[in-house]
């Protein structure tokens, strides 16, 4: 969801907050241009868990839930990683904790 439409002067990814949590956490994220974006969650061993976000966004700040009980199958406890793309650059990678 965009939350605001101002320019960022750079690509941006934030920390999730709540972290640790249990169900739902935020991943709040800043896009300098428009352009194809994709946030994929990884667990431990790098195997993709879940697409967030996978769509053509302006350019503007965005925040996206993540849900560990999300259809049905609930995540168990540990470390699992969040990774933002912005067409073909990676922009950064952030740990996060479900907690039980």
């Amino acid at each position: 969801t965009q939350i605001s439409g101002t320019t960022p002067s750079d690509y941006k990814l934030f920390q999730n907050y709540p972290n640790p949590f249990n169900p739902l956490t935020k991943i709040k994220y800043e896009l300098k241009t428009p352009g194809f974006i994709k946030l994929n969650v990884y667990n431990i061993n790098g195997k993709e868990v879940k697409t967030i976000v996978n769509e053509k966004q302006n350019t503007g700040v965005y925040e996206a839930d993540f849900s560990a009980t999300e259809y049905g199958s609930s995540l168990s406890s540990g470390v699992y990683f969040y990774r933002l793309f912005a067409g073909e650059k990676l922009v950064d990678t952030k740990k996060m904790i479900v907690l039980k």
